[in-house]
């Protein structure tokens, strides 16, 4: 929980800085992600749950921190204009995008309600399945679903690869998890990196599964990609009609 980390900073005069990339709008206790540490970092990138076609932003409530992140964003020119003290990016935003990204915002909790039919639609679809673990939603909590994230245990009868071929069979597209930091080949290869076992990450890297998300998802095409999943999970050797059209996991 958020109110544990932010204890444990507090006491040791740590700054927290969220990763709310794929949480726009999730809350805790009723407070939203990215207003407990001291900075919050969204991603606005074409499948996030409101989208400038790429690129983010970082919130805060301290000034100082706000003027830091501004001069970073824009190559930290200074006074004269050309005069430069630090080296600094271009992470400005185009006013294009900016305008699509306040279209998006007026529209967030439309979209977190589909998103959330969506994941509900799942849950009763996929409740029950033996080696299938679903996404929760703490009793405190608020998900948004940015995606309906599975995980393929022992129980279900095939591996996660296994499952994920035989849903592309059926038209079905998919997603593996995110590939942990301990098992990047560019970290790994840094000075003064340690091996240190992170098991949890590296099981969720070989058996989680991201299932079709999209706004557009229909409960006739949701009951489609679960009874093709329990159909590969039983091995009966059924083939299952095909979809009019390929189920795609992005928005």
């Amino acid at each position: 929980a958020m109110e544990v980390i932010m204890e444990i900073a507090t006491r040791r005069s740590l700054k927290v800085i969220e990763d709310c990339a794929e949480a726009h709008g999730a809350t805790q206790n009723g407070r939203k992600v990215g207003s407990f540490g001291d900075m919050g970092c969204y991603s606005f990138y074409a499948n996030k749950l409101i989208t400038t076609g790429e690129g983010g932003m970082v919130v805060t409530n301290d000034p100082k921190l706000a003027e830091r992140l501004r001069l970073l964003r824009n190559l930290a020119f200074g006074k004269p204009r050309f005069y430069h003290e630090i080296p600094a990016y271009n992470f400005r935003m185009t006013g294009y995008q900016a305008a699509m990204g306040l279209a998006q915002f007026a529209r967030i909790e439309e979209i977190i309600e589909t998103k959330r039919r969506v994941a509900h639609s799942y849950n009763r679809h996929l409740a029950g399945v033996a080696g299938l673990q679903l996404p929760a939603e703490a009793h405190d909590c608020h998900n948004v679903y940015w995606m309906y994230a599975v995980v393929i245990e022992p129980e279900f009868g095939i591996a996660r690869d296994e499952l994920a071929a035989k849903l592309s069979a059926e038209g079905i597209d998919t997603r593996t998890f995110f590939c942990p930091m301990n098992q990047q080949p560019f970290i790994r290869a840094q000075p003064g990196y340690r091996d240190i076992a992170c098991p949890v990450a590296d099981r969720l890297w070989q058996s989680g599964l991201y299932l079709p998300s999209g706004n557009r998802l229909t409960d006739a095409q949701i009951a489609r990609v679960s009874q093709a999943m329990i159909a590969a999970s039983a091995s009966a050797g059924v083939k299952m009609p095909a979809l009019a059209r390929e189920v795609h996991s992005s928005t």
